[in-house]
């Protein structure tokens, strides 16, 4: 099975100059780089503003285009595809810059991280964790948004469990399977970061990841923007604005009741993050 989204005759009617640049892509995808980083979470976090930020430093280079999607949806393609996506790697000896993508699936996707670290072991990962109840209301009104959710926030923490069983363990066995309701309907399961930060700090060494609490991009980008800098060994530089990239916006807010239930359960989980961390990220109130 092999589908280039790439090359759909949607793309083609819509920017056809856009699928002109990514034929010339395939045809040179010997002479690209691989990334140097990967922002792999979480959704609703910040990865887009961050990304953003760094795309428009000197000495970094976007990719064909911001969330590839290849260690989750798109694996099946191959890894020349995914090479293609980025820029030519004598530009980047040359102009002495980095490359990366921002996919903010790969750190909830069951397998993602040992098919990143097999395909890309000297890699820097970055991640971006967000007060996860603020995360799920987020997540969720994305969602209704796009049209893919019916029910009522707290129908759909209720239903969850019943949505997403099982789904791991099938999107794990097959590239092929379905991935729409472990991306769509996972409220809760995205903000118990517990059970995802323990496999990525297995893989890769701790040195290689970074990781942000998104609140502090938000209130202190500066900081937040040149400590990711540094993780990157890029000297200091700021965009023109810390622009907020993606921000969704909704009329209704989370229930009082409903959001201090949320924080009752996403407490022990934050605990155990904090320990594993050392950090506390002063999400339980």
């Amino acid at each position: 099975m092999y589908f280039d989204d790439n090359l759909s005759l949607g793309k083609l009617q819509k920017n056809w100059r856009l699928v002109a640049w990514w034929i010339l892509h395939r045809l040179t995808t010997p002479l690209r780089a691989m990334p140097d980083f990967l922002i792999v979470g979480t959704q609703k976090g910040g990865t887009t503003s961050l990304f953003n930020y760094l795309v428009q430093h000197p000495r970094v280079y976007a990719p064909f285009r911001k969330e590839i999607k290849f260690f989750d949806s798109n694996y099946f393609n191959g890894l020349p595809w995914y090479q293609a996506h980025f820029p030519l790697r004598q530009k980047l000896e040359r102009e002495q810059a980095l490359t990366g993508e921002a996919t903010p699936y790969y750190m909830f996707h069951p397998t993602a991280p040992e098919r990143i670290a097999q395909a890309l072991p000297q890699v820097k990962i970055i991640v971006l964790l967000r007060n996860p109840v603020d995360r799920a209301y987020s997540h969720y009104q994305h969602m209704v948004r796009a049209g893919r959710e019916t029910l009522s926030f707290e129908e759909a923490l209720e239903k969850e469990p019943e949505r997403l069983r099982g789904e791991a363990e099938k999107i794990a066995a097959d590239m092929y399977y379905p991935q729409a309701a472990h991306i769509y309907y996972s409220y809760l399961a995205r903000g118990r970061y517990i059970e995802q930060l323990p496999k990525l700090f297995s893989i890769f060494s701790p040195e290689r990841v970074l990781v942000l609490r998104s609140e502090d991009l938000y209130t202190a980008p500066r900081e937040t923007f040149f400590q990711t800098l540094d993780f990157l060994a890029l000297p200091h530089w700021e965009p023109p604005r810390y622009e907020v990239f993606k921000q969704g916006t909704y009329d209704k807010k989370l229930d009082p009741k409903l959001r201090q239930r949320l924080a009752e359960y996403f407490r022990p989980y934050n605990r155990q993050l904090y320990d594993f961390l050392g950090r506390d990220f002063e999400w339980d109130e």
